[in-house]
């Protein structure tokens, strides 16, 4: 989804959104640092298999994912991390690894980290690496309808 679609979608349901242009990043931490953003207000999109279907997994920029509490929360037998071939085709206009997190436009279940959801605003990739959306959490949250779950951690203390 090219940035344009995305703003068109957020203006029609009248979100109010900040576009924020930066140099090219490509990782959620470069991305905050080109910013100016807290690594914890980024939202890093993970592409995961959960039993063979894509899913996506929201966390902030700053934490990792833990398959095995994703795997726990839904009970499932698998969860993996996707590898570029098996979604690069899902995301037409997307740069590869800038997908937003609004797997609902792309017919994907959304997980999202409880710790980003704590944030009163949130940012993430506009669909390049040159571009972030920066908006509320509660307009996020109403319109992707995301599943909150504790997924990530910030580190050895964080287990």
């Amino acid at each position: 989804m090219p940035t344009q679609r995305l703003k068109q979608f957020l203006d029609e349901n009248q979100i109010k959104y900040t576009s924020i242009r930066h140099s090219p990043a490509y990782t959620a931490q470069e991305i905050a640092h080109s910013a100016h953003i807290s690594g914890k207000d980024v939202a890093k999109t993970v592409i995961a298999k959960i039993d063979d279907r894509m899913a996506m997994v929201v966390m902030p920029a700053s934490e990792q994912v833990v398959f095995q509490f994703l795997r726990d929360a839904l009970g499932v037998d698998e969860v993996v991390l996707a590898t570029e071939e098996e979604f690069q085709d899902q995301f037409p206009g997307c740069e590869l690894g800038a997908m937003p997190p609004f797997g609902n436009l792309f017919g994907m279940e959304v997980f999202v980290s409880e710790t980003l959801a704590d944030n009163d605003e949130i940012a993430f990739n506009a669909g390049t690496h040159t571009e972030l959306v920066r908006m509320r959490w509660s307009d996020f949250e109403r319109l992707v309808e995301p599943r909150v779950l504790h997924l990530s951690y910030s580190g050895p203390s964080g287990w």
